[in-house]
């Protein structure tokens, strides 16, 4: 099983070796980035919505039963939003900076680590090719040595093992870009859907307390 791996890992020489592991780090991210986005699986969406739902109808405590404890970023930064609502310590500007402090640390999170599955997808078909033109240029060299006596065979086998390392950089380049890409795109629907929930929480805060000086300037004017 492992054979044709050795030998083309034997055949490409130390570049191939660097591009199988830039392959076992992306893979290693790829398993850590699955594992941490299947761990929000826990009906997050669903509650999220259900507990603004109950903030928006006034039952402050059945929203935080509902998110309290949850593992998925969206229910937890509901969660933290309505303690510090109710803890009441912070008000208009400051705790919409420190809600959207706390996003920001968490779909930094989510955000982890895609950067080194960037760099390998740009690397990855750079060594390739660099690779390849020091086979080249080996075979060349080898061609100039033997004067008369080129054996085409030996020339053309020079350059099939030149070509094989930008074909292992492909191969690890094009997979690694497109789990990136998709990584990616989650991190940034998830940023988007936290954004609104708490930008609706803070909204229907705001109208809140708005409502509660009115009525209290009411009754002093009565």
């Amino acid at each position: 099983m492992f054979g044709p791996v050795l030998e083309i890992l034997a055949l490409g020489g130390p570049v191939v070796w660097i591009l199988a592991l830039f392959s076992v780090i992306a893979l290693t991210v790829v398993l850590v980035k699955a594992i941490q986005f299947w761990s929000m699986r826990d009906g997050g969406n669903a509650v999220a919505e259900q507990a603004i739902n109950h903030f928006a109808n006034g039952e402050h405590s059945q929203a935080l039963v509902l998110v309290k404890g949850r593992r998925a970023p969206r229910p937890q930064l509901i969660a933290q939003t309505l303690l510090l609502i109710e803890a009441g310590k912070l008000q208009g500007e400051a705790l919409h900076k420190e809600v959207m402090r706390q996003a920001r640390q968490a779909v930094a999170g989510l955000a982890s680590y895609l950067r080194v599955l960037e760099v390998i997808a740009t690397l990855a078909p750079l060594l390739g090719l660099l690779g390849t033109v020091l086979g080249m240029i080996q075979a060349f060299q080898a061609m100039e040595a033997a004067g008369t006596q080129v054996d085409p065979s030996v020339l053309s086998g020079g350059i099939w093992v030149a070509l094989l390392t930008t074909a292992v950089g492909l191969a690890v380049a094009i997979p690694v870009s497109l789990l990136n890409s998709w990584f990616e795109r989650r991190v940034e629907a998830q940023a988007g859907v936290i954004q609104n929930d708490l930008e609706h929480l803070l909204s229907l805060q705001a109208a809140r307390v708005n409502a509660q000086a009115d009525a209290k300037a009411r009754l002093k004017l009565a």
